[in-house]
């Protein structure tokens, strides 16, 4: 049925009624204007919705077009894109004195995170020694700070000591002998 027979079917029961039988033709030709309009949503323009404008953008409360904090923009983003756990790795590399503390970050530095093991390089084999030591209050610490899972094993070693195996005068031997001993 079409928007203009439902009207001029109304009006033609309206034309000889009077009273009761004027109203229910007037309240019928009313409810048909309003199924033709909800059945074509096109011609009305207003996307369907039946009774009810869209929400515009004036007045009152808040608006999606409204400024936004960055860090919430950002945090939306690597959520949205899967980026929390390299969020998390990072953090443990920038934040390394945070995480661990002011003391321990300045006799060790974090070298490498693989598949949960993050390899620590201490300042001397004595503070290698007092890391492997601290190992299960470091990992704790690194829990709560960047989330657990992150880093499931520590590595702790010493400082590292120059090679001479690689080069393009390499000499077969021992190499120093008394230097770092």
């Amino acid at each position: 049925m079409d928007q203009g027979e439902g009207a001029s079917e109304a009006q033609r029961g309206a034309e000889g009624a009077s009273g009761p039988e004027l109203a229910r033709a007037v309240l019928d030709a009313a409810l048909a204007k309003r199924k033709a309009a909800t059945a074509n949503p096109r011609r009305r323009g207003d996307g369907g919705t039946a009774g009810k404008r869209p929400r515009g953008y004036s007045g009152p409360g808040p608006d999606p077009r409204d400024p936004q904090l960055f860090g919430d923009v950002l945090a939306r983003l690597m959520k949205a894109r899967g980026w929390e756990k390299p969020k998390a790795e990072a953090t443990v590399f920038g934040a390394w004195e945070r995480v661990v503390g002011p003391e321990i970050a300045k006799h060790s530095r974090p070298v490498k995170l693989d598949d949960g093991v993050l390899t620590v390089e201490a300042e001397s084999t004595a503070w290698a020694t007092q890391l492997r030591l601290l190992a299960a209050s470091l990992l704790r610490n690194i829990g709560t700070e960047v989330g657990h899972n992150v880093v499931k094993k520590l590595n702790i070693h010493g400082p590292a000591a120059p090679s001479w195996n690689r080069g393009p005068r390499r000499v077969q031997g021992r190499g120093p002998r008394d230097t770092y001993g």
